[in-house]
């Protein structure tokens, strides 16, 4: 059968995976070579020189350090705004900062690799991180404050990317399931304990730890890293690139990820696109968008190879991984959210809530790993999506204004007892197809586009939440009238008895108060139980989507299992 190839950074060219391709050896060709050679002759041999788990826990540390600051912060922005003498909206930067120079890095991992080496960027990137920690600990304006996120999530931007594509190259490709497994735990469990812990440093120390703690990290994670870890031989820097830097392609990337950042995470607060603020970013994304796909796609030597996506494979696990990334931040802020707005819980004592979900992480994930060595991984991820489902619909009918913490805690448990089953299989399946070449350009878009889906889902159901509340309000206040019984009857008897603590003149007036306050607590969470409905919904077309993906053979190689 004939098949399509997709150019890598660097000439090399990507043939396309066919259903009857599992037990070929697949060509990498390069323009600057009389003759090609089979990738597996010149490359199968390599293995790393230490244990591959060791590699493993090494670069997962230096990623669950990354993963961890971006939730980690969330809880003690107040604190940062009033010990720096700005307004609360004003320390919102803080996240917003950190999260478009995030974006913009992911995913020129691929590039960077191609440059200085795939080990080299890695340790750069725990020391721009590592050292702008330090700087955000302790910068004394909230303007300096900015500038070091700014860094930081600049360093922190290569650390998720190159740390998958490190496990997925140091594993014989028939244990990739269980590498990714650790990876899983890192990616899922650091944004559940983030607020939790970062509430509790700031309680119990100052702000300023939440930065101070990542030195300490950083520095045994670089050390550990030079010392084990290696480029494998098919990984070769070209410092050339460097002068010849796509530029044009790096502005679009600039402003396409900028402007939807911003919009993102300041569409809330400033009404969406009523506000010309909020219009002008959204513009900016469009055309940097636009013009990112149309010119990387055409440019001979990418900083971004979006060609990739020629792939089907792939390109489905994108969308499914944008939208598990999406599911995970989105529910990660909804419950702590609802319990803080209905139910009256501090921020820290909200986080608290999701610990057991975190915990049960520990158990669910390596058996998720094991199973992707055994089933093919779209049959995990249907498996897993489904549970999604019924633990979004499960959801609806226990998100009640008498959820007691008892009963948070065990939903926390159920809404993230699928993602391992998602995450690995989606992460694994990702590789179905794709030669070793492709592993850092693979790893840099999929962790991409999840840290995209968690920004797009996190506003998108936040506003989902406030306009379904404010519609459920207005039907609720259609039946406060003096036509409506129960109403009326409920007004007397509330007024009587507040009529005895406050006195008859003032207790119609108390009365109609309380029940409106009650209103507007029934409406908003209504309006939570329906954004859970709607995310039920979408897991039911994950499900279908999780078919079209190609079916691999566990155990038998060739990109993470054989396909047929």
């Amino acid at each position: 059968m004939a098949s399509s190839t997709g150019v890598l950074a660097g000439g090399e060219s990507i043939p396309d995976s066919t259903p009857d391709s599992g037990n070929r050896s697949r060509t990498v060709q390069n323009p600057n070579l009389s003759a090609s050679k089979p990738a597996v002759d010149d490359h199968a041999a390599w293995k790393p020189r230490v244990n591959p788990w060791l590699i493993a826990m090494t670069v997962a540390l230096a990623a669950f350090m990354e993963v961890l600051d971006t939730s980690i912060a969330n809880v003690a922005l107040p604190h940062i705004a009033g010990d720096l003498g700005a307004s609360t909206n004003e320390g919102t930067w803080v996240l917003t900062s950190y999260l478009v120079a995030n974006a913009i890095v992911l995913p020129l991992g691929g590039w960077a690799s191609s440059v200085m080496g795939r080990k080299n960027f890695f340790l750069l990137c725990i020391t721009i991180f590592t050292v702008a920690s330090f700087a955000c600990g302790i910068a004394p304006t909230l303007p300096m404050l900015l500038l070091c996120r700014v860094l930081q999530g600049a360093g922190g931007g290569g650390l998720q990317p190159m740390a998958q594509a490190i496990m997925a190259d140091s594993f014989d490709e028939r244990k990739r399931g269980q590498a990714f497994a650790l990876y899983g735990l890192v990616a899922v469990l650091a944004p559940s304990i983030g607020p939790s812990l970062g509430g509790w440093i700031t309680d119990s120390y100052s702000w300023r730890w939440i930065f101070y703690i990542n030195i300490p990290v950083g520095f045994l994670a670089y050390i550990l890293v030079t010392r084990l870890v290696d480029d494998p031989p098919w990984i070769k820097p070209d410092r050339k690139k460097l002068v010849n830097m796509d530029y044009v392609g790096l502005t679009f990337l600039i402003l396409a990820m900028g402007g939807l950042q911003v919009a993102l995470d300041k569409g809330e607060e400033n009404d969406w696109f009523a506000s010309p603020f909020i219009c002008f970013f959204a513009i900016m994304f469009l055309v940097g968008i636009v013009g990112l796909v149309l010119w990387e796609w055409r440019h001979k030597d990418p900083l971004i190879n979006l060609r990739v996506f020629r792939f089907k494979n792939f390109a489905i696990c994108c969308f499914l991984m944008m939208l598990v990334g999406g599911v995970l931040n989105a529910s990660t802020v909804l419950q702590p959210q609802f319990m803080q707005q209905l139910l009256g819980y501090t921020a820290t004592n909200a986080g608290k809530a999701l610990t057991a979900g975190g915990i049960s992480l520990l158990v669910v994930m390596p058996f998720a790993g094991w199973t992707t060595s055994k089933f093919p991984a779209r049959n995990i991820a249907a498996i897993g999506f489904s549970i999604f489902a019924f633990s979004f619909w499960y959801s609806t009918t226990q998100l009640t204004l008498d959820l007691s913490f008892s009963r948070a805690s065990w939903l926390r448990v159920i809404q993230v007892a699928p993602i391992p089953f998602a995450f690995i299989s989606i992460t694994t399946a990702a590789y179905v197809g794709m030669p070793k070449e492709a592993s850092n350009q693979v790893s840099g878009l999929i962790n991409f586009v999840r840290n995209i889906g968690g920004s797009i889902f996190i506003a998108v159901t936040g506003a989902a939440v406030t306009n379904r509340a404010l519609h459920h309000e207005a039907l609720l206040q259609n039946h406060m009238n003096t036509l409506s019984i129960p109403f009326t009857e409920y007004t007397k008897g509330l007024g009587a008895n507040l009529g005895q603590q406050f006195g008859s003149a003032n207790s119609q007036g108390l009365a109609q108060g309380n029940i409106y306050q009650m209103l507007v607590r029934q409406a908003a969470m209504q309006g939570y139980q329906d954004v859970y409905k709607m995310l039920f919904w979408m897991a039911l077309g994950m499900v279908l989507l999780a078919f079209m993906l190609n079916k691999n053979r566990p155990g038998q190689g060739g990109g993470g299992g054989a396909m047929h």
